[in-house]
């Protein structure tokens, strides 16, 4: 599955090693987007474990491919969105 996670923050492509060669893209708004394949919930936890770590507030995180046919049925929805905006 590829993941998109927008933090509150702007990182470097410094950090692109340390989460998992995912692609760092800066918005206007002040937000980073981390976006890149993750293999499974254990590996998604453990990288947004790091978005913790770091004390990087967490915006929003979206699955931004959808499940194979194959196993459409034990798959959520296509886009799976959880956004902490509304705890601001």
């Amino acid at each position: 599955m590829v993941y998109q996670i927008r933090v509150e923050c702007h990182l470097d492509d410094q950090w692109t090693d340390w989460f998992g060669n995912m692609t760092i893209t800066l918005q206007e708004n002040g937000d980073t987007l981390l976006t890149g394949p993750i293999a499974d919930q254990a590996a998604l936890f453990g990288l947004l474990k790091k978005v913790r770590d770091l004390g990087m507030p967490l915006v929003s995180l979206n699955r931004v491919e959808p499940c194979p046919e194959r196993s459409r049925r034990a798959c959520k929805p296509d886009v799976l969105s959880t956004s902490l905006e509304q705890e601001k």
